[in-house]
């Protein structure tokens, strides 16, 4: 028969009980009791793209792996460098398309993270600063802590790629076959994207007719000086491009046998007509987080800290925010810097104190491989012409310098 004292010894016996015994047997006075695990928290970040990508690579070098879980969302099993696709579009030369699409394996720092394929139609927030999920197309849900949405742009047919690599590569000979047969190319749009499209192709075909037409009466838009706008307009006639200005075609179609500017302007030699205008920023599903999240052109509003207004730890970077700037890859460091500091502050409970104030005015337009013309807005103004043009982008469109940043 157990005494009295032994059968009183059970798993809900008192601290000061088990202590006691403890020191019988351990020689300790003290009882601690087991930690309780607690669970990771899951940092998501959608979209790996020049924003995307640099923010989530970023946050696997600081955030602590044991707290939580970092995870990158992408549409493609690939990257796409997007500022290389205008010269990847009309030419095969140097391959270059094998480096300027590649994968993410690389990309998270010892592997602290996942990247996850697949494309987000929702954002189920549970209450306003609590977290929620984010919702694919395939029916997953992935619960977040805090969310980064980088979905950047959708862009004109030719610089913008399908889902699949083997698809990609189809499309991109597809486009080289067009250009390779045309006779004379109509370029719509006299942006970024259509000066470089015209000056690569001319680089790629010395002898090709090539007309760009711009409905206003500059190239690109008044953010830049008329001096640079005129000074990328020459060096696009020296080497043969012809320009038609002030007009447009409305509704371009790429088979044609000759077109008519809405001016009433005849090209009837015209047989490929490429569309470069119309980017857009890829935020509808981002609408399911509230109405009033996008303004309405699409842009995603943000306050001075990058986060979504009434959303705390929601943040968005790159092209898809409302703020007053150009929308360009070369601003996303500078946005990933304040957003990068305010998710970590979020995640310890504390108050957000990185600030975006803009960024300086700067773009660089290779013309091909031998030239081009940038503008910075620093100091009185800066014009850049063929030599800087040449070495710092024309050579190979960032393509070295961004496998770097990713882990290649």
């Amino acid at each position: 028969m157990p005494s009295d004292d032994t059968a009183r010894i059970s798993p809900t016996a008192s601290p000061s009980f088990l202590t006691w015994l403890s020191s019988l047997f351990f020689g300790s006075s003290t009882y601690t009791p087991m930690a309780e695990k607690v669970p990771k928290k899951n940092v998501v970040v959608v979209g790996g793209g020049a924003a995307g990508g640099t923010l989530a690579r970023g946050l696997s070098k600081t955030l602590d792996a044991s707290q939580y879980n970092l995870i990158l969302v992408n549409d493609r099993t690939f990257f796409v460098h997007l500022i290389a696709m205008a010269r990847v579009a009309v030419s095969g030369e140097d391959k270059l398309e094998d480096k300027a699409l590649f994968g993410f394996d690389k990309l998270l720092y010892n592997g602290n993270g996942t990247v996850k394929i697949g494309k987000a139609v929702a954002i189920a927030e549970e209450e306003a600063g609590k977290g929620g999920q984010l919702v694919l197309e395939d029916g997953e849900r992935i619960p977040y802590t805090a969310l980064v949405l980088a979905t950047g742009s959708t862009w004109p047919s030719i610089i913008e790629l399908p889902q699949t690599e083997s698809e990609a590569r189809t499309h991109i000979n597809s486009w080289r076959s067009k250009v390779e047969k045309a006779q004379h190319v109509v370029v719509v749009g006299g942006g970024a994207v259509g000066i470089e499209v015209a000056g690569e192709i001319r680089e790629a075909h010395l002898k090709k007719k090539i007309t760009l037409i711009h409905k206003q009466s500059l190239l690109l838009n008044s953010v830049y000086p008329d001096k640079y706008r005129k000074d990328i307009e020459r060096r696009l006639r020296i080497r043969n491009v012809d320009l038609i200005l002030d007009d447009e075609i409305e509704n371009p179609t790429e088979g044609v046998a000759g077109v008519t500017t809405k001016s009433g302007k005849s090209l009837p030699d015209a047989d490929l007509v490429i569309q470069a205008f119309g980017a857009k920023p890829n935020t509808a599903f981002i609408k399911s987080l509230g109405e009033d999240v996008v303004n309405e052109h699409g842009f995603v509003k943000v306050n001075e800290f990058l986060e979504v207004p009434g959303h705390p730890g929601v943040f968005a970077v790159g092209d898809i925010i409302d703020w007053k700037e150009q929308k360009q890859g070369a601003k996303a460091n500078t946005h990933v810097k304040v957003v990068s500091a305010n998710v970590v502050s979020f995640l310890h409970g504390q108050p957000l104190k990185k600030e975006y104030k803009g960024s300086p005015e700067m773009i660089l337009i290779p013309l091909g491989k031998s030239g081009g013309a940038g503008y910075a807005d620093l100091l009185w103004g800066i014009l850049m012409g063929d030599f800087l043009s040449r070495m710092l982008k024309g050579k190979d469109l960032f393509v070295s310098m961004i496998r770097s940043q990713r882990g290649l």
